[in-house]
């Protein structure tokens, strides 16, 4: 399995980051994709992708995380891109859900990301929380592009005008919650070579584990999940997934 999206980095895993790595390829998890959420995080973040094989780094900057970043934090991604270790650009998007953030802050840096993965031919991880309408737009506007939105949770109408796009759904922890039957509706139904697994670890664990921190092992959970909702095995919905990661950020080295 592959990992889509995880925050590996973060300080939540400090003291145990090795054990938790551990559990992941002990369940299966063959790589991850660890996408940076702030200028400050990037150096760590390389760091960490440098020592594991296993681990893939993305630079970006998140929209929740807004009031950290400055403009030349863009003039810096583009360096940071050019140096050929980042396998995707992101986490980037809007955030529409918290209250008193500025959107055209936020659309601001989210374009010029956008602008950047298409100069540098590199797949975006989006983020889109109550934004996706206009997520959508700007992707067109854009164009050239390709990459996942992550943690979906809009609509089949917009899930059928992401796949028009080219692009994928990153699915996780949410789909395990039974009162998820718009997003389990959309999964079970979607076309395959459009789904990535993810956990979203820290955040986002699945139904059996609410409230506690998330871990990249428990990919195997959303995995057994999803297959249930396909009626097909756990092996080949894995196997599926992988190579849809694989196309998109590049192969294991």
């Amino acid at each position: 399995m592959f990992d889509s999206h995880c925050h590996l980095d973060v300080a939540e895993f400090d003291a145990d980051r090795s054990a938790v790595l551990a559990r992941a390829r002990q369940a299966g998890v063959k790589a991850q994709l660890l996408p940076a959420i702030e200028a400050a995080t990037w150096p760590k973040l390389r760091a960490l992708c440098a020592s594991e094989a296993d681990l893939r780094p993305a630079y970006g900057l998140h929209p929740v995380f807004l009031a950290r970043h400055r403009p030349e934090h863009l003039d810096q991604l583009e360096a940071w891109l050019a140096d050929g270790d980042a396998v995707a650009v992101g986490e980037c998007g809007l955030d529409y859900f918290v209250p008193d953030f500025d959107a055209e802050a936020q659309r601001f840096y989210f374009r010029r990301q956008l602008e950047l993965a298409r100069d540098h031919d590199l797949p975006v991880v989006v983020h889109a929380r109550r934004a996706l309408d206009e997520v959508i737009a700007l992707l067109r506007r854009v164009g050239g592009l390709r990459g996942v939105v992550h943690s979906f949770s809009g609509s089949e109408e917009q899930a059928r005008q992401l796949f028009k796009l080219g692009f994928c759904l990153g699915i996780g922890g949410p789909v395990t919650y039974e009162r998820a039957q718009r997003l389990r509706r959309i999964v079970t139904a979607m076309p395959l070579e459009h789904l990535l697994l993810e956990t979203d670890a820290p955040d986002q664990p699945d139904a059996t584990h609410r409230g506690e921190r998330n871990e990249p092992a428990r990919l195997a959970i959303v995995r057994d999940c999803i297959a249930a909702l396909r009626r097909i095995e756990p092996a080949m919905l894995a196997a599926i997934t992988q190579a849809n990661a694989e196309r998109l950020f590049g192969r294991v080295r």
